[in-house]
Parts: C-alpha cells; structure tokens; sequence
C-alpha cells in the first residue's frame, strides 16, 4: 500500500473508529421498570409573599417527585435470556428488590454502581417498594420467570394498587415454556395442540381433569412428590406407558433432563435437584431429535480462563457458546514502564518519520501505544505513511478498533517466528527508512528482533508495559485448581502456565490441559503436566474450538461405550495430582 493509500485507509478508519462507540417454582418474584421521567415539574414561583419566598429558598419542603415500581422477570436461570427492556430498567434502577440466591450475577451487572439491591429476604417486598417509591425512586421488583405465570403479579400488584403507587409489568421468558426449549421437548405439535399447566405444590389437584391423553401437562412443584404425581395421573386415566420427562436447573449449565414413562419417572429421576418441570405427553418424544442445550460439546465444563480480565473477555464469550463456565483468573496485571521517557522518544519518532514499521506483538502493546496518543492529543492518523504488523488475529482486530488497518498479518504461524517468517528484506531502494518501532512487554522474547536484524531492519526495542504476577486468586479456586474442580485450563501463553502455577499451584490430573502454541505446551511440559489439546494455530478462538472438538469426541466415546455422561471433574475420585 502506498503511503498515500495507507494515510487515507488509517483516516478513513480512524474517522469510523470515532464515530462509532430460579427458577420456574419460584416464579412467584419479578420485576422491572421502564421508568419514565415522572419527576413533577415545578412551576416556577413568581410574585411576594410566602410563594416568593419558597420560590427563593428552593424546593427542600416540596413533596418528592412520584416514583416508580417495575414488576421484571428476569427469566428461568439462563442471564441471557433478560429482556433488553429489564436490562434498561435495571440501569435506570434506584434500588432492586430480589431474592437474591436465586438472582444471577450477571443480571445485576446491568444495576448502576450506586444502586442499592435490597434481598427480599429483608423484610416484606412490597412495603419496601411501596415506601421507596412514593419517596421519589424507581423501583425494580426482580422476579424468576415471568411476574405473570407465577402469582407474583397477582399478588404484589395488587398490593401496589392498593397503596395508590404506580407500576408496569415487564414480562419474562417463562420457564414454563424457556425449560422445555432448552430441553428440546416443544408443547406442541401437528398432533398435540392443547397445553394444561398444572402447579402441584401443594399436592391438592384434580388429576381427572388432566387425564386427557392428546394434552401436553406442564407441571410444576412437583419435584418432591414425582412419584404420588405420576401415581394420580395413571389413576386418572392417563396411560402408565405415556412419555414423562423432568428437567431440574433449567436453561442453566446445571440442566439435567430425564426420560421416561409414567410409570418409571419416579425412578429415573431419583436424586435430582429442585427446582425442577415435569412434561406429560408424546411431544417428549422429540428430545431425541431437538435436544441442542444438554448436548452441546462442553456443557457444564468448569473451565479456568487464566489471562487479564480484558484478554479473558472474548475466549469467554465463546467457551459458553460451547456450553462451558469460564471463570475468570488474572494471572498477570499489566502496568505502565517504569520511567515513560522510552515511549516518549518512540512516539515522537514514530510521528517525525523515524520509522518504516511499527510492529504490534500483543494487543497489550496496542492498548498502551493508544494511551501514548491519547495522552499527546494524537489519533490514528498519526500512523499515516508507516506500515503496521500485527503477530496475529486478536493483535489485528485490535488495531482494527483502533482504526489502523495492519499491512502485515502472517498468514501461517501466528506468532513471532511465523511473522519473521514472512516479512520482506530490507531493499535500500524501496525502502530508505531500514527502522523498526517494537513496542512490547518487559520480559518479551528477542525472536523478532533477531529475525529482523538478519533480514536487514535496525530495530528500537522499547518496553511499552509490564508483566507483573497477580496475586493469587481466592482459597476456593486454589483449591478447585489443585483438586481437580476445574475440567479444563486453557493456556495462552507460557506465562501464564508459570503464573498461574506460582500463585495457586499445579492443575489436578484429571483436568483437560489445553495450550495454544509449542512453546506453551512446551513450557506446560516442563511443569509436569499433560497437554490434551493443542491449537492448530496461536489463536484464543482456535484454541476455544480445539477444546470443544476434544470434549465432542471424548462425549461421543462415552457414548459408544455405554457409559455415563460424565465431565473430567467427575473422574478425580481417588486420583493424585502430577508431581
């Protein structure tokens, strides 16, 4: 690309860059607001007297502006089934009322900082939405499921009218119908059309009234009682050979679903945990073909994300596409260098054409290097007329945000030799500038700077951050990393194998060691430990698909086998960890 070419691409870019920026028993609690702005408009006071004078000294006497309560579901357990409209209400929020054992944190991370979250276990939950609101605040009364489907509606929202404070539903993904989607059984069907929902808790029904054997029966409360249910529903009629099923945790990566028949449901579901829903009726019979959840290759893995926050973000996000839990484990922190006067020089240099290239390793050093130009009052234009390299995909897109378009990705080995590997020689005609900006780490490696040298580049290796060990993580993850409650350890780089080893010791042997490179699984190696999966490229999503490839296969040979369904944690019962 021509400096010109390159200089109207990296403004054009910039120029975009900145312009653009439980469950179904418990059904009975919900609630969010969208609250509008319902704070009184003053008039503004006029004339003498006692007017006047209000007028002058403010509004501290006036009567508070009216508030708000907003009855939200928030779903039956999975987060990301919250409603766009409950996560508005829930940053609009003054105060959350919720019960809050069975709220997920990932809900209440939509609450502004400042919100106060009030468990219902507290004290009565409509008394304290009843004074917060007519104190001028804006109240989300947080309920599993819907408000609608479970008794929570009928019941507080009629005491919020009766209290004279004004209040709007928010609806939520009921587990009536979220559980058996995410089981694969739909209610309905070409031959089934009618749907009875039956709440069993407190074990008075007339089951004659269910008996019917083309009714799909949704039952819920029934989770200590299967078997005097299943008993009622033969009695009533319904025969003992009818499909059953019974999912407990629904819509969470806990979700556990059995099939069965009226007559051995009790038994097969023997053990299971509350709170669960009973499906009655031949469209069980689709699990077999739209079971999608349950199946997924990683599904209900516990798997340790040792990277920073930020880096952890993006491999996160699709470790529970596959089904996983990531947990998050900062093994390093980054900090600024020590004394700025190297990235000082670099940044003036890089702005005064000192440099042909400049060369991105990490997208740490793309963070920092933007913080450099902020700090200066530059953009991404200042990279107008110099050509850019990025070590990889994740280095790429990052300068991409930035609004600098890299000339040089390998498209091989993503990493530093694959990137020597493919950069041109230095031509003294081509190029008359032979220098090299390298904005990196403190304890990076020399490959690039040696493989440039020998291809005719002078390099300016300068440190743009600091890798320094972060504490170690809370005693339950120590514990979970060292007695195998983990299934799986992703390493992104020998760092943090060493990190993550040196502030909470060695994973069990039990857990699934995946590396994203030969160096990595070389350094995983010298540690004593087994590499299961190794990515075919450095690549957090590569390597992110390699494991899930791993857990389908090892699924599938569960399968064959015969044998039951059970994740790496579940095989460390009398296992010794490596040495």
């Amino acid at each position: 690309m021509s400096p010109a070419a390159k200089s109207a691409a990296a403004k054009s870019a910039a120029a975009k860059s900145a312009a653009a920026k439980s469950a179904e028993a418990h059904e009975t609690a919900a609630a969010n607001t969208d609250i509008t702005n319902t704070d009184a408009t003053n008039s503004e006071a006029t004339g003498t007297g006692a007017k006047g004078a209000a007028a002058q000294n403010g509004a501290a006497d006036a009567p508070p502006a009216e508030g708000l309560v907003s009855i939200v579901g928030m779903g039956p357990g999975d987060p990301g089934l919250l409603t766009l409209r409950a996560a508005t209400d829930l940053e609009r929020a003054d105060m959350v009322i919720v019960d809050r054992a069975r709220c997920p944190a990932e809900v209440l991370s939509h609450c502004r900082p400042d919100v106060e979250i009030v468990d219902e276990a507290e004290g009565d939950p409509v008394r304290l939405a009843v004074r917060a609101a007519k104190n001028g605040r804006r109240v989300v009364r947080l309920m599993s499921g819907d408000p609608g489907t479970g008794g929570g509606l009928a019941a507080e929202g009629a005491a919020l009218a009766k209290a004279g404070v004004p209040f709007e539903v928010v609806p939520g993904v009921s587990s009536i119908t979220g559980v058996p989607g995410y089981a694969g059984i739909p209610l309905t069907d070409a031959k089934n059309r009618e749907i009875r929902i039956v709440d069993a808790s407190d074990g008075d029904v007339d089951w004659e009234r269910f008996a019917a054997p083309d009714t799909t029966l949704v039952i819920t409360g029934a989770e200590n009682a299967v078997a005097e249910v299943c008993k009622s529903l033969i009695a009533a009629g319904r025969p003992d050979s009818t499909p059953a099923a019974m999912t407990c945790l629904g819509t969470t990566t806990e979700q556990e679903t059995v099939v069965s028949t009226l007559k051995r449901l009790a038994s097969a579901a023997k053990g299971m945990e509350a709170p669960a829903l009973i499906i009655v009726g031949d469209v069980v019979g689709w699990r077999d073909k739209l079971s999608w959840f349950e199946t997924k290759p990683l599904f209900g893995w516990r798997v340790l994300v040792p990277r920073t926050k930020e880096q952890a973000a993006s491999l996160s996000e699709q470790l529970r596409g596959y089904g996983a839990v990531p947990e998050e484990v900062p093994t390093i922190s980054v900090e600024p260098p020590r004394t700025p006067q190297q990235m000082d020089r670099a940044v003036k240099g890089l702005v005064t054409g000192r440099y042909a290239w400049v060369v991105f390793t990490s997208t740490n050093a793309v963070r920092a290097i933007r913080e450099k130009f902020v700090e200066y009052g530059l953009d991404a234009r200042a990279f107008a007329g110099l050509k850019v390299a990025a070590v990889g995909e994740q280095t790429a897109a990052a300068l991409v945000e930035f609004g600098v378009q890299p000339d040089l990705v390998p498209q091989g080995e993503q990493s530093g030799e694959g990137l020597v590997r493919e950069w041109p020689p230095h031509d003294e005609d081509l190029d008359p500038i032979n220098r090299v900006l390298l904005p990196r780490a403190d304890i990076a490696t020399d490959v690039v700077i040696a493989g440039l040298t020998d291809l005719g580049w002078e390099c300016d290796d300068v440190t743009a951050y600091r890798t320094v060990r972060a504490a170690p993580p809370p005693a339950p993850i120590r514990e979970a990393i060292k007695g195998g409650g983990f299934d799986a350890v992703m390493f992104t780089s020998s760092s943090t194998v060493k990190n993550l080893i040196g502030i909470a010791g060695k994973p069990h042997n039990v857990t699934v060691i995946a590396a994203i490179g030969p160096q990595t699984a070389k350094t995983a190696q010298e540690y004593g430990l087994r590499v299961d999966v190794m990515a075919e490229k450095p690549s957090v999503s590569v390597l992110a698909a390699a494991l899930a490839e791993y857990g389908a296969k090892r699924r599938a040979a569960q399968i064959e086998a015969g044998d039951p369904l059970r994740k790496p944690s579940q095989m460390r019962r009398g296992a010794r960890r490596r040495r």
